[in-house]
C-alpha cells in the first residue's frame, strides 16, 4: 500500500501531451494525487496556459496553479524525430493525454491504436472540441463553443438579456472532471481485470449537457424550451441573490420545503407557510416573484451581518456572494485549509487552492507549483529514456527539444 506521503496514485506516470485547459486538468488532478506528471510542451513558447490570463512580471498566474506538481519537458511533435520520442515515453507510461485533432492524431501516428500496439496497457484521454466520429471531429473546439452548444448559455442570464457565457473555464472543468474518472474506471478495468488499455473520448459539449440536462427532458417530454430566468430556477423558490442594506450581496436557496418555510418565517412572514400559494412547491413557483419580493425587501432593509446572523440562527440555506477576497478570509475555508501557500522560485510565493476532494490516509498536496519550460528535460529524456548528453544537445539543436 501507498505511504499518506506518496499518495493513493504512486507508482503512476502520466503523459500530459495537451495544452490549454481541459486536457490538462485532467493530469493536474491525477498528479495531486500522486502521479509523476511529466508535461510535453512545444519548444520555445510553451503550453499557450503559460500566457493565458492574469500575470505577474510575466509569469502567468493560471499556468502556476494548473501546472503544479508537474515535471516540465520540451518536445516538437510537429517532427518526426518528436514523434518517436513521444512514443519512448508513452511506452512507459499508464495514461497519456492528448488534444490533438483526430486526423492529425492518426497522421502522426499517435492514436491509441499506434500508441497501444507497443504498450497495450495504455489508457488514452483524448479531450477534443466536438469528440470523434462525426462531421464537426476535425473542428477545432474551445471551452467557450462548449458553453454555447451544450445549452448552458441559452439558460443563463436574464430573461431579456442576451445568452451569457461563464467568465471561467467551465467547459472545460467539467469536461476534465468527467475525463478524470473515467481514467480511474479504465485503470481499474485494466488493473482489476486484467485487460488492455483504452481510448476515452471526451469533447467539450457532452458534460456540460448531461449537467443541464433538464431543459432536453422537458423539451422532449412536453415540448417546450426553457428560457433564461435570471437567478431563479423553476425547480424551486425563494431562489435568488438578494441586496443587502450595506450595499452587499447574499444568495438563498429553498429547494428543499423545510428550507423555504423557514425562509418565510425568517423575514418575518410566518403567516405566508399556511398560504395555500406558497406552502406547497409548485405552488410556490408559480407564485416565486412573488416570494422574492417577500425576501428581497427584508433584506434590503438590513446588512449582510445583521441578515446573514438571522438567517444563521433560523438554519435557513443562505451565504454571502463572496469576492476573491473575501473567499479567501473565510472563517471556515481557513480552519479546513482549503487554500495553500506554496514557495516559488519565479513568484516567491503563491496562495493556490489545494487538492479537492481530501483523502483520510492519502491526501492530495501540492509539492510545486508549474515548473519553467523544459526544465525537467535532462532528468526525463537523460534519466528515463536513457539519452546520453551528445544525443540531447543534437536534439536541441535540432530544435526536437
Amino acid at each position: 500500500m501507498s505511504t499518506p506521503h506518496a499518495g493513493p496514485l504512486a507508482g503512476l506516470r502520466v503523459i500530459d501531451a495537451a495544452s490549454l485547459a481541459a486536457g490538462p486538468l485532467v493530469a493536474t488532478w491525477l498528479g495531486e494525487h500522486g502521479a509523476e506528471v511529466i508535461k510535453v510542451e512545444q519548444p520555445g513558447p510553451g503550453d499557450p496556459i503559460r500566457q493565458w490570463g492574469a500575470q505577474r512580471d510575466g509569469v502567468g498566474l493560471m499556468w502556476k496553479s494548473l501546472g503544479r506538481n508537474k515535471k516540465s519537458v520540451t518536445l516538437n511533435l510537429r517532427e518526426q524525430a518528436g514523434r518517436d520520442l513521444l512514443r519512448r515515453l508513452t511506452d512507459t507510461a499508464d495514461v497519456v493525454v492528448m488534444n490533438l485533432r483526430p486526423s492529425t492524431l492518426e497522421r502522426w501516428g499517435l492514436d491509441h491504436a499506434a500508441l497501444s500496439s507497443s504498450n497495450p496497457g495504455l489508457v488514452m484521454v483524448h479531450v477534443t472540441g466536438y469528440g470523434a466520429g462525426g462531421p464537426k471531429a476535425d473542428r477545432p473546439g474551445f471551452g467557450t463553443l462548449g458553453e454555447a452548444m451544450s445549452g448552458f448559455a441559452h439558460v443563463t442570464g436574464e430573461p431579456d438579456g442576451p445568452p451569457t457565457l461563464p467568465s471561467f473555464m467551465l467547459a472545460d472543468g467539467v469536461a476534465a472532471l468527467n475525463a478524470t474518472f473515467a481514467v480511474m474506471m479504465a485503470l481499474y478495468h485494466r488493473d482489476v481485470h486484467a485487460c488492455p488499455g483504452q481510448l476515452i473520448d471526451v469533447n467539450l459539449i457532452e458534460p456540460l449537457t448531461r449537467l443541464i440536462e433538464q431543459p432536453l427532458l422537458t423539451y422532449d417530454q412536453l415540448g417546450t424550451v426553457p428560457g433564461r430566468t435570471g437567478n431563479r430556477w423553476d425547480i424551486s423558490a425563494p431562489r435568488n441573490t438578494y441586496r443587502t442594506k450595506d450595499g452587499h450581496w447574499l444568495a438563498m436557496s429553498g429547494s428543499a420545503p423545510s428550507i423555504a418555510m423557514r425562509a418565510l418565517r425568517a423575514v418575518g412572514r410566518a403567516d405566508l407557510t399556511t398560504d395555500p400559494r406558497f406552502a406547497e412547491a409548485q405552488q410556490r413557483l408559480k407564485n416565486a416573484e412573488l416570494v422574492d419580493s417577500v425576501v428581497a425587501e427584508w433584506v434590503a432593509e438590513r446588512t449582510l451581518d445583521d441578515a446573514m446572523t438571522v438567517f444563521e440562527e433560523a438554519e435557513v440555506a443562505a451565504a454571502p456572494v463572496y469576492t476573491a477576497e473575501q473567499l479567501r478570509a473565510d472563517e471556515h475555508l481557513e480552519a479546513r485549509g482549503t487554500f495553500v501557500t506554496v514557495p516559488d522560485p519565479d513568484l516567491g510565493e503563491m496562495t493556490v487552492q489545494g487538492p479537492v476532494p481530501r483523502f483520510s490516509h492519502t491526501p492530495g498536496r501540492v509539492d510545486h507549483l508549474g515548473a519553467g519550460i523544459g526544465e525537467h528535460n535532462d532528468e526525463i529524456y537523460g534519466g528515463l529514456l536513457g539519452l546520453s548528453t551528445e544525443e540531447r544537445d543534437a536534439l536541441r539543436t535540432e530544435g526536437i527539444i
